[in-house]
């Protein structure tokens, strides 16, 4: 799995929610894909994006896990 992008979301994230849409300050949009919940309050957090194959995995500021997401 290699690093694809680092970014920040624009305002609040409240952490995974299942269904959790991932606005990035450069406009583009992701959707989690694979259900996990954790909350977890962040004003504007940073995430890491990673490639593996033909999927993407999300990594939210605070939390350790990666999950799954496609953008929209």
């Amino acid at each position: 799995m290699e690093l694809y992008k680092e970014a920040r979301l624009e305002g609040d994230s409240e952490g995974f929610d299942g269904e959790t849409i991932f606005e990035l300050t450069n406009g583009e949009r992701w959707e989690q894909v694979e259900y996990y919940y954790r909350y977890r309050y962040k004003y504007r957090p940073t995430v890491k994006i990673y490639k593996d194959s033909m999927s993407y995995y999300l990594e939210l500021e605070g939390i350790e896990r990666k999950v799954r997401v496609r953008r929209i």
